[in-house]
């Protein structure tokens, strides 16, 4: 059985980028364009990434879910705190865009809160579900219907979304984590993904949080 789920293994890269705007916005030089519109870069980003995850989670693995005994009740509370995320990312998304039009102290201690509060929602929501779903992805992986789940996810996206998404997902993933990837996805297809689709966010994306 392997120690996590891929679907830990995302929450992670989510937990990971929240901390790093709520770090960047901390210490924002106000009046700095660039590193306003290198935030706003790496948002639109996270922006599509969390956004797709939310989506394949109640398109493909609740279905999954449910069939190897997940009740609909909580899967049902789970798409609330889904609602709740997103109420907050519109938030963000507006704060963000603030800061990238005027990169003033002022809308940089607003897009700070806007993180704030999105961090404080999301991770309260991503401690849940994995107390909830987490031992039954460990303990149904390869079951029938966790594999074909799998292959949905697979199925689901173009090369060039899922080479952003790998790139994006491994950019600070802890050992364990590069463990279970590299584990689910053979080393030949993830190198082309990475290689050839995945350059977009090492070159616009990956130097905002190496600045």
């Amino acid at each position: 059985m392997p120690e996590m789920s891929m679907n830990k293994v995302i929450h992670g890269a989510v937990r990971r980028d929240l901390d790093r705007f709520v770090g960047a916005l901390s210490g924002f030089p106000a009046g700095d364009q660039q590193r306003a519109d290198q935030l706003a870069t790496a948002w639109d980003n996270y922006d599509v990434q969390l956004t797709n995850h939310h989506e394949g989670e109640h398109e493909i693995a609740w279905p999954a879910l449910q069939s190897v005994g997940v009740t609909p009740e909580l899967l049902t509370t789970l798409d609330g705190e889904h609602e709740a995320m997103a109420a907050a990312m519109g938030e963000t998304r507006m704060a963000i865009a603030a800061l990238e039009r005027t990169p003033s102290a002022e809308n940089a201690e607003a897009a700070l809160n806007a993180f704030t509060n999105l961090r404080a929602v999301t991770v309260q929501h991503l401690d849940h579900e994995e107390a909830e779903i987490e031992p039954v992805y460990l303990g149904t992986f390869d079951t029938p219907e966790m594999q074909a789940m799998g292959k949905k996810f697979s199925r689901a996206s173009s090369p060039k979304v899922a080479g952003a998404f790998f790139a994006w997902l491994l950019d600070g993933a802890s050992d364990a984590e590069q463990e279970v990837v590299r584990g689910s996805i053979p080393g030949p297809v993830l190198a082309i993904l990475m290689g050839l689709f995945g350059r977009q966010y090492k070159r616009d994306v990956a130097p905002v949080w190496g600045a």
